[in-house]
């Protein structure tokens, strides 16, 4: 099963992260703030995921938002058709960066809509220090390693909370993280997901 990008807007499947209460996006694919340098979403729209998503990614928000009023959720990624990600595969093969992305053969979770990267905004509206920065391929920002770091004073006790922070708003939206990035979050079941919804081309 596979549809266009193109065909997402407007499907009763999908919903806008610009409709989703208590988020607010900023989708570094989409500019040159990224990895890569460059526009990677370059004449397309990415700013949508799976209804099922959406809906607990609200959850996840609104549940940040009455632990810790002020604060909210930022989106870095959500939908990523999967002829991006061919296209950062294509970089990726065969480097040390290649471990923080999915084979597009078996499909990023991204390119179903079902998969968001995201970071928390303090009351002034600022990104919070999460110990490292979105993206960057270190074994700082391995969550798996939270605690070692914390112990060898790679990651302050401050970093460490904010990440625990935005993994109690996740889980309560249906979302599990990852061990080797703290920003990355799926909703729903990996192999599930593969086998049972479309993949954005």
């Amino acid at each position: 099963m596979a549809m266009r990008v193109e065909a997402v807007p407007g499907h009763p499947d999908w919903c806008p992260l610009g409709t989703v209460t208590g988020v607010r996006h900023d989708l570094r694919y989409a500019s040159e703030n990224n990895f890569a340098g460059r526009v990677l979403y370059a004449g397309f729209d990415c700013a949508w995921l799976r209804r099922e998503a959406a809906l607990g990614l609200e959850q996840a928000a609104r549940w940040l938002a009455g632990a810790r009023p002020g604060w909210q959720l930022l989106v870095l990624d959500a939908l990523r058709p999967q002829r991006v990600q061919e296209a950062i595969w294509a970089d990726a093969a065969g480097t040390p960066t290649q471990m923080y992305f999915a084979d597009p053969k078996r499909g990023s979770i991204h390119s179903f809509g079902m998969a968001v990267d995201v970071t928390l905004l303090d009351p002034r509206g600022r990104e919070v220090d999460m110990g490292s920065g979105y993206d960057e391929m270190t074994l700082r920002s391995h969550p798996a390693m939270d605690s070692e770091h914390l112990a060898l004073g790679v990651l302050s006790a401050a970093q460490v909370a904010e990440r625990g922070w935005l993994h109690a708003a996740m889980v309560r939206g249906g979302f599990h993280g990852i061990p080797t990035e703290w920003w990355h979050y799926d909703h729903g079941d990996r192999d599930q997901v593969r086998a049972t919804l479309p993949r954005i081309l």
